[in-house]
């Protein structure tokens, strides 16, 4: 099968159909083996129903039915699960993103080579509610990513070779970071095109700007932690604990030392437990020792969770 098209979408009742017949004119007119995955959310509108009638009249589509709403992380791994195409393409249901751009996505995967092509909305429709905090986030996730040409990182249109979405684990809210995953698990050869956005014909966005800015900037700060020391945060956690719990010894040593020096030389001293700095040191050595346990216990069960991709699919088909 040439191509995947996985569609997350949450109450995109109105669209849905439209960008269906979109999807499937592109795909006759280029001759692509393929298939359409909608992934519903947890939707309490008519999706679901119009998705199963879809089913109906076509072997192309595919639907995926959460029980509640979960995320779109959580809806494109289980998308990512179920696509069998060799070129797996993601798109959001508001039609905003335009299949028209899937055969040059398509092209650049099997022709240029690339491992991922992320789309770039040059020119946007949104308010500037959702594209300042966008232009915020994209420079900051630039910055710690290390992937230095792409200028749209939170796209819903991207392309992937088929090996990347199996390799790759997208949880929690990590949507937003999937080139920095991809580049993480060593697919880096990731490319850019910009793409038509289209302002949006049926009702309003579900996300506001300013929330996803701020839960980005926390996600970033999550991945880049992850990918650092995630599978060894020992590293961090030991040796900040180690440093403090030496500070704190070499502290409390010097205290003790000027102590015995004191009465050596008959000086009149105080009690060591009266002097704050005793209890600092103190409090040091015990704050590095718990740092270090920390780190000690993380490394034993660090990414070992069990269920942390446990959703429940109420229907598939």
């Amino acid at each position: 099968m040439d191509i995947s098209v996985i569609i997350p979408l949450y109450n995109e009742e109105e669209s849905i159909g439209e960008l269906y017949k979109w999807i499937e004119r592109v795909m006759d007119e280029n001759h692509f083996s393929y298939e359409v995955i909608f992934v519903s959310d947890g939707s309490t509108d008519r999706s679901w129903q119009i998705i199963t009638e879809l089913k109906n009249e076509s072997e192309h589509v595919h639907g995926i039915k959460f029980r509640r709403n979960y995320g779109k992380s959580p809806a494109l791994y289980c998308g990512f699960a179920q696509a069998q195409g060799d070129v797996v393409i993601t798109m959001d249901a508001d039609l905003q993103d335009s299949p028209d751009e899937i055969p040059e996505l398509f092209r650049m995967i099997k022709e240029d080579g690339y491992d991922l092509v992320s789309g770039y909305k040059q020119k946007r429709y949104d308010p500037l509610s959702k594209t300042l905090p966008t232009k915020l986030f994209n420079a900051t996730a630039r910055k710690v990513s290390g992937i230095k040409n792409l200028h749209d990182f939170n796209c819903g249109l991207k392309a992937y070779r088929k090996d990347v979405v199996k390799n790759i684990e997208v949880y929690g809210e990590m949507h937003r970071y999937i080139p920095y995953l991809a580049k993480n698990a060593g697919f880096d050869k990731i490319g850019e095109k910009v793409v038509h956005h289209q302002a949006r014909k049926y009702g309003e966005s579900k996300f506001m700007g300013w929330n996803r800015f701020v839960n980005g900037y926390l996600d970033l700060i999550t991945l880049w932690f992850l990918s650092t020391f995630g599978k060894k945060p020992m590293h961090v956690f030991g040796f900040l604990g180690s440093l403090v719990f030496f500070i704190g010894f070499i502290s409390a040593f010097i205290i003790g030392a000027d102590k015995l020096w004191c009465l050596a030389n008959g000086i009149p001293q105080r009690l060591v437990t009266d002097s704050p700095y005793f209890y600092i040191a103190l409090t040091m050595m015990i704050i590095g020792t718990q740092m270090f346990l920390t780190g000690f216990v993380a490394d034993l069960v660090s990414r070992s969770s069990s269920n942390r991709n446990d959703y429940q699919i109420e229907q598939t088909i």
